[in-house]
């Protein structure tokens, strides 16, 4: 997938974000550092652009609430969580750029409901690797792009925020 496709995708989130949000108001967007986050910045702008809509946005570091965070190594590096509002009653959008087993997700949940009762949390992905590599019963509500993986390849989601050129690579594990 190169940047005019996921450029598309981000469009067409925020699209349906707009769309199953009568009231964008109570609408905040939360995103899993680093690659969630970045994504979280281009879909805010995308609704801004759609409906003059300027939705709150955070970044949240899930580090130690990982259930493998202690397999991470003896010092994991522990980033900055950045939420400057409430989410009590609140929509939280939490957005990430890969679904796979669905543990980062439950990760975000548990470190969200830390910072106060939202009314709702959706989950905004641009890819998911289907139900077959799931862990956990976890869904997206928004999703750019299915695409069913085995345990022998991932995906990567390079993005120019991290230096790269925009592009979602599928490549083989090495085993």
């Amino acid at each position: 997938m190169q940047k005019e496709v996921i450029d598309k995708k981000i469009g067409l989130l925020a699209q349906e974000i707009i769309s199953s949000n009568k009231e964008l108001d109570n609408v905040v967007l939360i995103g899993i550092r680093t690659g969630g986050a970045f994504l979280a910045s281009r879909i805010k702008e995308a609704i801004k652009k759609l409906s003059q809509e300027d939705l709150p946005i955070g970044i949240l570091d899930i580090t130690l609430y990982r259930d493998d965070w202690t397999r991470i190594g003896p010092a994991p590096i522990v980033r900055k969580t950045e939420i400057p509002f409430t989410v009590d009653d609140m929509t939280v959008i939490l957005v990430d750029d890969v679904l796979f087993t669905g543990r980062t997700v439950r990760a975000a949940m548990d470190a969200i409901l830390d910072y106060g009762r939202p009314q709702s949390i959706k989950l905004a992905i641009l890819i998911d690797r289907g139900k077959k590599t799931r862990e956990l019963p976890i869904c997206a509500d928004y999703i750019g792009e299915t695409i069913e993986t085995s345990l022998h390849e991932t995906i990567n989601v390079y993005l120019r925020e991290q230096g790269y050129e925009d592009m979602v690579v599928i490549e083989r594990v090495k085993r």
